[in-house]
């Protein structure tokens, strides 16, 4: 076992923790972070891969893998977190779901075997703080106040909810009740509900964050993972059922949710909605002051399993925990689909080596997102392995194919999308397992883009159902034009990236103005297209790379914290969900389109001290530097670093250190763009990318020229790769000629 430093980060909702422990993981070289839903994993992918580029950052969730080559920081959900991959740096949120009966073990197991080489941290509820203590001796504790009061005010009629407020109801059919009763009397409300695709919920969510509607109407979906700017929580109901029975909520529960109102220093109120009765005096203090029963037991299942038969299988997931604490889990969804699927004869007559058995039991990971009883989710998983066994482990393309059309259709009313969204999940998850698919990237990608074809479709229908329809108009950004997916589009292979086909698909008028919704569209589907899809010229202006001169660009570079980090201004007429995800992209690319210009200048593991700080002080400039500013380190390079540092095209000149890589055509117009954009210069006071000496002096200060690659010479200017390495200001053709001079021959 490592001897990783363990931290425990305890607290209610809104303490800051999950965003210290981003910061955290951040300031060391690599790390992991385990989350407990999909949609907070991708919404924490998102604001990283904007601050540092994806190129650093991997997403890993059941429906969805995002793996750079070479990633720093991996972003899962906790199911998903890949146990071959060390890091300096891991952090398991919401870690009293230890408690949880069905999902319980996964927590347990991340919690007593999973660690980062330097530091581990483990976040939650202080429910948790007595039994994570006693399974891991020496994790050390913090308790984290919460940023904000949250207040009881008692119960509240429909008409008496102050503005920025969420109801909460346990059962889809209340939720739609309540937002059209808030709809007739208040205007409208964004809806939320724990089956929406994280496109679909963004877009309601931008809805109430803009302002555009003033109520929420959720299921407790939102007590996890989802932060809003929330003034107080309602909940119509205080029972809701749990895939077996109806029960009272747990007060940990209900605090959970209503944690979610007061974000920040902003002060939260939560109560009950009429005709629900108010909380209790016992129950609300409890809430106010997160004072609750402790933690008694964790879940465990041992994950160390054996393929070798079925009885095996069956004996290694039956093995008995060895610490009293840790309780053996039933209820796990996968083993009730095993022994469902082993009472069937022909399932029982495939398994007949050890790949068979793991492959039965991988089949039984596939999660049930559709909620169906568990003797239909078991046919499905009956018919997936039948076909894998059949196809040699790798699914038929014509029998995913017909899957995959059957749900391609936005037709239908709200639960018709939402089933055929939760099937759509199902099939991703399949296209996400390896060796299942062939062409999988192509699947993966086209699965979404019916995922959010179907998602935009949803999110017309609750506009149009829960919101006024004189509002409507707001929202018509979010629906994007019905299409079908014909048969042989679903099979053409990808010969670019995963997005390549998804762009292709992507609706575009040609000769024409596009109309305003149109033209969103582009932009939506923009925030999921490759780096290649975009170009940064010396202006500062970031285009999409198929149409570089257009009138508008995407956006434009401005002065950041420094040369290598610049900020940018989003240009198009966006809202909501788009504008969010569509600068979220760009941000990235941002981060990596400066990432791979001074690439080259990345230190090796086996780089001495001097040559880890000549190469630092060369990105901070660009690839150009003074020698004289660089004297003392360039002193303490010994002969096999200067001829070392020469291989990797690096020149010590006597008047400047430069990076060959960097004077290259496509470098001198990413640093002339960088450059102009942190000094604030307009681009053409800097010298034409490419020029190699003008005779007139650009009237740029010597930093920004020098960041350029060029220098100023009395009344010109010149490239600094070209100048003397020993006469001021002289341009080396002389020397040149001189190289290349043949020698005489001697007449003797």
């Amino acid at each position: 076992m490592s001897t990783s430093q363990l931290t425990l980060a305890l607290g209610p909702t809104n303490t800051g923790k999950t965003h210290r422990a981003i910061e955290r993981m951040l300031e060391h070289d690599t790390g992991m972070l385990g989350l407990p839903l999909r949609l907070l994993a991708r919404e924490v992918y998102d604001k990283v891969s904007a601050q540092i580029g994806e190129r650093r950052v991997a997403l890993v969730t059941g429906e969805e893998k995002r793996i750079p080559e070479r990633p720093s920081y991996w972003i899962c959900t906790v199911e998903a977190m890949p146990r071959q991959v060390e890091v300096d740096f891991l952090a398991v949120d919401e870690i009293q779901l230890i408690a949880h009966p069905t999902r319980g073990h996964l927590f347990s197991d991340r919690l007593l075997h999973s660690r980062g080489r330097l530091e581990t941290w483990f976040l939650g509820s202080h429910t948790a703080r007595d039994l994570v203590q006693q399974l891991v001796p020496g994790a050390v504790a913090s308790h984290r106040p919460r940023l904000s009061r949250l207040s009881h005010t008692g119960a509240v009629s429909l008409g008496g909810l102050p503005p920025k407020s969420a109801v909460v109801a346990f059962n889809t059919a209340h939720v739609y009740e309540l937002a059209e009763r808030i709809r007739a009397r208040r205007g409208g409300a964004a809806v939320v509900l724990g089956a929406l695709s994280p496109r679909t919920r963004n877009a309601q969510v931008a809805m109430f964050q803009s302002g555009e509607v003033d109520h929420l109407v959720a299921t407790d979906a939102i007590g996890m993972g989802l932060n809003l700017s929330l003034n107080h929580v309602a909940f119509s109901g205080l029972h809701k059922y749990d895939g077996k029975e109806s029960r009272p909520l747990l007060t940990a529960e209900l605090a959970q949710i209503a944690g979610r109102a007061g974000r920040y220093s902003s002060d939260g109120t939560f109560g009950t909605l009429t005709p629900c009765p108010p909380l209790s005096q016992k129950i609300a203090h409890q809430i106010e002051t997160h004072s609750f029963p402790r933690d008694r037991y964790a879940e465990w299942r041992n994950s160390d399993l054996v393929f070798d038969s079925v009885e095996t299988l069956l004996g290694s997931l039956a093995e008995r925990p060895k610490h009293p604490l840790l309780r053996p889990t039933a209820l796990a969804d996968d083993t009730l689909a095993l022994n469902n699927l082993l009472q069937r004869a022909s399932v029982r007559h495939e398994l007949g080596s050890a790949r068979e058995v793991e492959l039965l039991w991988q089949v039984c990971q596939i999660p049930d997102y559709r909620k169906l009883l568990p003797e239909a989710h078991a046919e499905l998983l009956h018919s997936v392995f039948q076909q894998l066994v059949a196809s040699s482990h790798a699914l038929s393309e014509d029998w995913l194919r017909e899957r995959l059309q059957r749900l391609d259709d936005v037709n239908g009313d709200l639960d018709s999308l939402l089933g055929r969204i939760s099937f759509v999940r199902t099939w991703t998850y399949v296209c996400n397992q390896p060796g299942w698919v062939t062409q999988a990237a192509t699947w993966q990608a086209l699965a979404r883009e019916i995922e959010d074809r179907l998602s935009d479709a949803l999110h017309d229908r609750l506009v149009q159902r829960f919101v006024e329809r004189t509002r409507k108009h707001s929202f018509a950004a979010h629906a994007r034009p019905a299409r079908k997916v014909a048969s042989a589009e679903l099979v053409e292979p990808n010969r670019d990236s995963p997005f390549a086909t998804l762009i292709k698909l992507m609706p575009r008028l040609r000769g024409a103005a596009p109309s305003a919704d149109e033209h969103v569209h582009e932009l939506d589907a923009l925030a999921d297209a490759p780096h290649d899809a975009f170009v940064i010229d010396r202006l500062g202006r970031i285009q999409r790379g198929d149409d570089p001169g257009a009138t508008e660009p995407l956006a434009r570079l401005r002065r950041g914290q420094s040369m290598l980090r610049p900020e940018l201004r989003l240009d198009p007429v966006a809202s909501g969900a788009t504008r969010l995800r569509l600068e979220r992209r760009l941000r990235a690319f941002v981060r990596d389109w400066v990432e791979a210009l001074v690439a080259s200048l990345a230190p090796l593991t086996e780089d001495s001290e001097p040559v880890r700080g000549l190469l630092y002080q060369l990105r901070s400039g660009l690839g150009t530097l003074e020698t004289r500013q660089a004297q003392s380190v360039v002193e303490r390079l010994s002969g096999v670093e200067r001829m070392r540092l020469r291989e990797r095209g690096i020149t010590l000149g006597k008047r400047f250190v430069y990076a060959q890589a960097l004077l290259q055509p496509g470098a001198l117009i990413a640093r002339s763009a960088l450059a102009a954009t942190y000094f604030e210069l307009k681009p053409e006071t800097l010298p034409e990318p490419g020029s190699e000496r003008s005779a007139r002096a650009s009237g740029a200060p010597l930093q920004a020229l020098l960041a350029a690659g060029y220098t100023c010479d009395g009344s010109s200017w010149v490239r600094c790769d070209l100048v003397h390495p020993g006469v001021s200001g002289e341009i080396s053709r002389r020397t040149r000629r001189r190289r290349h001079r043949k020698p005489r021959v001697s007449a003797e």
